[in-house]
């Protein structure tokens, strides 16, 4: 019988697919680009769209990098291929002669990221001789730049994408709101960023957030010179005594019979968190796509779906998805309530394509112990949501606590000073949690610990995943299938 790990916190379940279930498992890479610094020159050289970087360029010119916080994919690793294309890009502008060059962070509502976090961003080679200027947005800052209304959307951008003569994205192609158009999005205000929803992470057509960053891509290429470019990344590879997982079964039955993983389970909960984190782990890129940033993302967002993506033959009856013991931003932390319901809901069962994978009315399980903790100063905000019995339930109530939350100078000193995020970004992840719930005719929460907070988010607290399986069973589940993940890779839904 076929034996699979699923990630329960800081746990491991182990799950026996029965003969009519699914197991779902990301595909081996197919390609792996060796030199990625050239390859972005390269893309940067003849783009999909738009002039090529070298004409954009003048001689004494300024410049905007525009960067990501690598939120996803999860699991990430310390240095990879977005860390040498950030390095490439400025290299090659400083060739072509531009006089001064600002790599400008867009974090969208998470945390800023702190002068101490800068490693995640860049390699310490390129930290040691960048002699550019870093600027980490701040959707609250008084100087952000009025670009008009999208529809009853304010928009306002962060005046370093309007001052400067060029304007470079870099970035991963992971969804419709992780990349491309949606780096600029991150460099806006809080009305844009609130208003940014998706139903699914991989169809334009059914992104509002989508739509909002390609207005903002238009109305400042009228301004200045735009030009991106996107990595299609390969899902993170375990390295080590582990090497094959999830994609190789033999891998995955040596892991379940070593001794590690006995003394896993039983050690203590802080040293568990730090074996996951040691896990050695490895990250390729597959292509390099240059042009402008809406044009590059979507060949790119193709191709890594194409590649990366789970086929199914229809959807399923019910999904089982263990969610691990991270919070979905940098720096990762054990996750409350609400963010590990993001990580099932908001983000694995978004990443869909054609459509969802599960029928309407079907059971997601989400294996996780869901306890209150809620981390401090960091994780506050998402205490104003939680604890308001009301949010979950009535909408009206969700946006009087929008209204009071905006309007907290305390939350919003905290998020301007790094200490927590946003306290509009627990809102955005619980519409997330609404965009999948709302479909689904229940969430179950197996081996949940704290039978409340599973009950305060309108999801069904189960003991252990075997009781949860029985009762998707119960509610007519006769497909049920296992996603081996994170790293949550797209799926893709040929029926």
């Amino acid at each position: 019988m076929t034996r699979i790990p699923l990630l329960y916190d800081a746990r491991i379940v182990v799950a026996e697919p029965g003969p009519e279930d699914v197991i779902l498992r990301p595909p081996l890479p197919r390609d792996e680009i060796e030199d990625v610094g050239a390859a972005v020159r390269e893309a940067l050289a003849f783009p999909l769209a738009g002039p090529a970087l070298g004409r954009l360029v003048g001689n004494g010119s300024t410049a905007t990098i525009v960067i990501e916080q690598p939120s996803l994919p999860i699991p990430g690793v310390q240095i990879g291929p977005r860390h040498a294309a950030i390095a490439a890009v400025s290299d090659e502008l400083e060739r072509l002669g531009a006089r001064q060059v600002t790599i400008l962070v867009a974090g969208g509502l998470m945390r800023r990221t702190t002068p101490r976090e800068m490693g995640f961003l860049f390699s310490p080679e390129f930290r040691r001789r960048f002699r550019g200027r870093v600027v980490v947005h701040d959707a609250e800052a008084e100087d952000l730049v009025d670009l008009g209304r999208a529809g009853n959307v304010q928009l306002r951008i962060n005046p370093a994408l309007v001052e400067t003569d060029l304007v470079v994205t870099v970035t991963a192609a992971e969804s419709v709101l992780h990349g491309g158009p949606a780096a600029l999005l991150a460099a806006s205000g809080r009305e844009s960023l609130r208003a940014a929803g998706a139903l699914s992470l991989l169809e334009t057509s059914a992104s509002q957030g989508w739509r909002i960053a390609v207005e903002i891509e238009r109305r400042l290429t009228e301004r200045v010179k735009l030009i991106g470019v996107s990595l299609t990344l390969n899902a993170p590879r375990v390295a080590g005594p582990f090497a094959g997982y999830p994609q190789d079964q033999e891998a995955i039955e040596r892991m379940l019979r070593s001794r590690v993983r006995r003394l896993f389970q039983i050690a203590p909960a802080p040293m568990r968190q730090r074996i996951l984190d040691g896990l050695p782990r490895e990250q390729t890129a597959s292509a390099v796509h240059g042009g402008t940033p809406s044009v590059a993302h979507a060949e790119a967002l193709i191709r890594g779906t194409h590649f990366k993506g789970i086929v199914l033959d229809e959807p399923l009856d019910a999904l089982v998805i263990g969610i691990p013991p991270t919070t979905p931003s940098i720096p990762r932390e054990r996750p409350n309530p609400v963010s590990a319901a993001y990580l099932g809901l908001g983000l694995a069962l978004r990443m869909w394509r054609n459509m969802p994978p599960i029928v309407p009315g079907g059971t997601a399980i989400l294996v996780h112990p869901m306890p209150r903790r809620f981390p401090r100063p960091t994780q506050i905000p998402y205490r104003a949501l939680f604890y308001d019995h009301r949010t979950a339930h009535d909408i009206e109530a969700m946006r009087d606590a929008e209204d009071a939350a905006v309007q907290d100078p305390v939350a919003i000193e905290e998020y301007r000073s790094g200490r927590a995020c946003h306290p509009l970004q627990p809102f955005v992840e619980w519409s997330a949690c609404d965009a999948s719930a709302h479909r689904l005719g229940a969430v179950l929460i197996a081996g949940c610990r704290d039978a409340q907070a599973a009950r305060q988010l309108g999801f069904v607290p189960v003991h252990g995943l075997g009781a949860a399986l029985e009762l998707a069973r119960g509610r007519g589940a006769k497909r049920i299938g296992y996603l081996m993940a994170p790293p949550y890779v797209p799926i893709v839904v040929s029926g």
